[in-house]
């Protein structure tokens, strides 16, 4: 509960509509359902962050805007922290140690003159190394370099179908990126993911990639579903919480007047 009224204090007084931010109107938009495949173009963890400090992503491959236009891969993606409570061991025997959480809140996305607010939440996010696993191929033996998305899909480069790990085409492999209709998913989410009847923009990313990948030992504590639109919340009692400079993650922009049943 502390938590959510920090991020709730820190998000009123944020910029987030469009006429605010520095650019000129547009009438293009996202669409509900529309996913964002982004990198982390820098670094930030629980210990280190302070609330406001900017995060930096950029798109991954082009997405689709509702107005017929498109966002390019490299788009850039900014937010700020609303909240980083940071880890400190206990050392006293039996100690229950204490929560560490980061919670970061996603802004928007530019793209040339286009900028436009983000109501969002994060479907999938993998770590570094996960993320790096998605573009090599499953073996050395392997002449055509399939390779296994985040959430096990697996790409052929040289074909055009994307097939689950049951052999059933998922997606397609397209100039510019991956493409698929999203599948409803639980994975580690506390919210789960939803399913689309339109084609997204996946990026390293399964039709059903759903949560926290890699990340060893924190949890995936709000995704933007439910309660705040747009916020990440991380959290461990083991580790301060990190997102490090390569994580990836997939935003999929929600409904303005969705609301999601908790869990």
């Amino acid at each position: 509960m502390k938590l959510n009224l920090l991020i709730a204090a820190a998000l009123c007084c944020t910029p987030l509509l469009l006429a605010q931010s520095g650019h000129a109107a547009t009438t293009e938009q996202l669409a509900p359902k529309t996913t964002l495949p982004i990198v982390f173009t820098r670094g930030f963890d629980a210990n280190h962050a302070h609330t406001g400090d900017v995060v930096h992503a950029r798109t991954t491959q082009p997405v689709s805007l509702a107005g017929g236009g498109t966002l390019a891969a490299g788009a850039e993606v900014t937010g700020h922290v609303v909240a980083a409570n940071g880890f400190a061991f206990d050392k006293t025997p039996y100690a229950a140690q204490k929560q560490s959480t980061l919670a970061v809140h996603f802004d928007n996305v530019s793209s040339n003159s286009i900028t436009l607010p983000l109501n969002v939440y994060v479907r999938a996010i993998a770590d570094p190394l996960t993320s790096w696993g998605a573009t090599e191929s499953m073996g050395t033996d392997d002449t055509i370099a399939t390779r296994t998305q985040i959430g096990g899909d697996v790409l052929t480069p040289s074909q055009k179908e994307v097939v689950s790990q049951s052999g059933d085409v998922v997606g397609y492999n397209k100039r510019g990126g991956v493409y698929a209709h999203l599948i409803s998913s639980v994975g580690n989410s506390p919210n789960g993911c939803d399913a689309s009847d339109t084609e997204e923009s996946m990026g390293l990313y399964s039709a059903s990639a759903c949560g926290l990948y890699g990340f060893t030992g924190t949890t995936l504590q709000q995704t933007g579903r439910t309660g705040e639109p747009s916020t990440l919340v991380l959290s461990s009692n083991r580790v301060a919480p990190k997102v490090w400079k390569n994580s990836t993650a997939l935003l999929e922009v929600r409904s303005t007047d969705s609301t999601v049943a908790s869990r």
